[in-house]
């Protein structure tokens, strides 16, 4: 592998009551896990939207206070949600509070129900695609220039002041999430320090691979700088050691456990943790 293996954490804030939350984060940290990801929404997921659900970087900043060691994340930020000049200082502010810990995860947005009950814009996805490719340019403006000045067709900067700049030099990672082929691919390309597949398979996230180099040879980079994320699900844990393999013979070194255990995050964060020796073992 090009880069070292890191296996992270993610985790759904909905459901869950706030304490169960920090206990979650704490046993996270303390178990080794790189990473911690809750997510972004605005209604909670699955067949049942009135669950609780609490907002993605509201509760990123109190993992930066209740966590130590490791890096955070949202898997992954909804672009449409907030505008890229609101979140890159809210991004800013967390990067910060964690002391340099932010991975910052970004996608086009993909649950229109959301967007209908708000009376949220939701464009084609063409459009939502653009969008982020937009909103990746503003961020690192915003987080790089004195003054950012930015004129796209969705979004507009002029001479912004963005202060203070973050932590992490020249900004924190930025993880695209998404598996469209021939238009996400080709954002994460052009910017992305991690690609993070949400692709429904292994195999067709591992199919995506060759799809994502030729886009980096076409906007010349070279794609050895693109760290890859594979989510697995932890139900049954040879399963997830299977897929874990076959993710790291692929070319992937960032691996998101997902737990799952009935509604129980504490059952299930501990579950995942007993397996993370196992999971790190499989880059020896």
């Amino acid at each position: 592998m090009p880069h070292p293996l890191r296996i992270g954490l993610k985790l759904s804030q909905q459901v869950n009551p706030i304490e169960a939350q920090r206990e979650a984060w704490r046993i996270a940290d303390e178990a080794g896990f790189d990473h911690i990801w809750p997510f972004d929404h605005l209604i909670a997921l699955g067949n049942d939207p009135t669950k609780l659900i609490f907002d993605g970087w509201t509760i990123l900043g109190a993992v930066a206070e209740n966590t130590k060691r490791a890096r955070i994340g949202l898997n992954v930020t909804g672009n449409l949600y907030r505008h890229p000049g609101l979140l890159a200082k809210i991004a800013v502010t967390v990067d910060h509070l964690s002391g340099g810990r932010l991975e910052m995860g970004i996608g086009a947005a993909w649950n229109e129900p959301e967007f209908t009950m708000y009376g949220l814009p939701f464009p084609s996805v063409a459009d939502r695609i653009r969008m982020l490719d937009e909103a990746c340019r503003v961020l690192k403006a915003l987080w790089t220039d004195e003054r950012a000045t930015f004129k796209g067709r969705f979004y507009q900067l002029d001479a912004a002041i963005a202060e203070p700049k973050p932590v992490q030099k020249p900004h924190p990672p930025i993880w695209i999430g998404g598996s469209g082929p021939k238009r996400t691919l080709r954002v994460v390309a052009k910017h992305a320090d991690v690609w993070n597949s949400n692709a429904p398979t292994p195999d067709q996230t591992h199919a995506l691979v060759k799809i994502l180099d030729e886009h980096c040879a076409k906007v010349g980079r070279d794609p050895a700088t693109i760290r890859r994320s594979h989510q697995i699900r932890v139900e049954k844990e040879d399963d997830a050691l299977r897929i874990g393999e076959a993710a790291l013979r692929a070319g992937f070194s960032e691996l998101l456990l997902f737990p799952f255990a009935a509604g129980d995050l504490r059952t299930g964060v501990e579950r995942a943790a007993a397996l993370l020796p196992r999971m790190r073992a499989l880059a020896r």
